[in-house]
């Protein structure tokens, strides 16, 4: 029996057309993929997905890796911030089937990844959400800021490294986030609440 596809109201940004592909299978949305680092020289590809951009939010996915990360902060400059929605797949060590040997840094790309993973991954960032899929235009946050990862410890201080490394790891995220792009991703990811338990929980384990 065939999965019932997912509708997501925004277009998808992916690298290759075999994460289109394996998106397409759980997923019912427009999805466009970047050619990899093709993106960068790319004109055309450049002004479709400003125009786009200029319509409606985007989903931006890459792979985990470095190369995923170059794609995403290159998309990131070309469109205002405001319009991308990040949705980031965890870093999980393997090998896709059609390929010979694994990527340089030895995770999976979007195409190799569980659809309950990805499920979860867009879960996680809120798109199945009532509230999104209902407002196009909306894009939920509860306003995590620079002050509240002073605050608990995640920025400026001693053990901020280990314990930021630590919440990225419980929430499935990959390491290369960057501290300042951290603000923007928990927003999404969790809530005030929920991260100050997980961070005093995190604290509790590395103190016994």
């Amino acid at each position: 029996m065939a999965l019932e596809k997912i509708k997501v109201p925004y277009p998808i940004i992916v690298e290759g057309k075999y994460d289109k592909i394996k998106l397409s299978s759980i997923i019912d949305a427009d999805i466009y993929i970047t050619g990899g680092f093709s993106v960068f020289k790319d004109k055309e590809k450049q002004k479709l997905i400003q125009s786009l951009a200029g319509k409606t939010k985007l989903i931006l996915l890459t792979d985990s890796d470095s190369a995923g990360f170059k794609i995403r902060g290159f998309l990131g400059g070309l469109v205002p911030q405001k319009q991308i929605i990040h949705i980031y797949i965890p870093e999980i060590f393997g090998k896709e089937r059609r390929k010979i040997s694994p990527s340089a840094e030895g995770f999976l790309g979007v195409e190799g990844i569980d659809t309950e993973i990805l499920l979860k991954a867009f879960k996680k960032a809120g798109i199945f959400n009532d509230n999104i899929i209902n407002q196009k235009n909306t894009v939920q946050s509860n306003d995590i800021t620079p002050v509240f990862l002073y605050e608990m410890g995640l920025s400026g201080q001693e053990n901020s490294s280990f314990l930021r490394r630590e919440v990225l790891r419980k929430l499935d995220l990959p390491q290369k986030i960057s501290s300042s792009a951290m603000c923007k991703v928990l927003s999404r990811y969790i809530t005030k609440e929920d991260l100050t338990k997980m961070i005093e929980n995190i604290k509790k384990e590395n103190n016994d």
